[in-house]
């Protein structure tokens, strides 16, 4: 283990004195890459199934509610494709221009964005198929439920503990 990456055993933090700006950077990077894979997969096949339900039989019988439902998340998820992958097109774009220190915050800022849009779209899929085995008022209810534990397990408690970790330091 280098004299960068040793954990710190009071803390169980890592240690990154000797790391300089752009070996930051690349660290950074490298974890968004790490991130992304697994976003982009999932967002995909989730975009190729809702692809795939407007061509079945009984949804082209379905209703106003349902075919707006579907519309919504269709569009939410091809979003949430489009900016999880937008880093990577951009790394091709600036790739060896040393725009390094643009390219990590841009990339994080559409990864955030696309979180949000694949939140929509997991949302918007759940209450499709519970609109199918559950009452109407039962399946948006159940949905908003699963929209607040996104909220509170994606972005509340992340938020709690960054603050938590800023008040210790203080």
């Amino acid at each position: 283990m280098t004299q960068q990456n040793r954990p710190d055993t009071a803390t169980g933090n890592y240690s990154r004195d000797h790391e300089d700006e752009g070996e930051r950077l690349d660290r950074h990077w490298n974890e968004l890459l790490q991130e992304l894979r697994l976003a982009q997969t999932g967002t995909q096949i989730l975009f190729a199934f809702l692809l795939s339900i407007a061509f079945q039989p009984r949804f082209q019988d379905a209703d106003e509610f349902t075919h707006d439902v579907f519309a919504g998340t269709l569009l939410a998820c091809a979003l949430a494709v489009c900016l999880f992958l937008a880093p990577v097109s951009f790394h091709r774009m600036v790739f060896q221009q040393r725009l390094r220190d643009r390219l990590v915050p841009m990339a994080h800022h559409l990864a955030s964005a696309g979180m949000a849009f694949l939140i929509l779209s997991m949302c918007g899929g759940v209450l499709l198929a519970l609109d199918v085995v559950l009452d109407r008022a039962t399946a948006i209810v159940a949905v908003a439920i699963v929209l607040g534990l996104f909220v509170l397990f994606w972005y509340a408690l992340p938020v709690y503990v960054r603050r938590s970790r800023r008040e210790d330091e203080e």
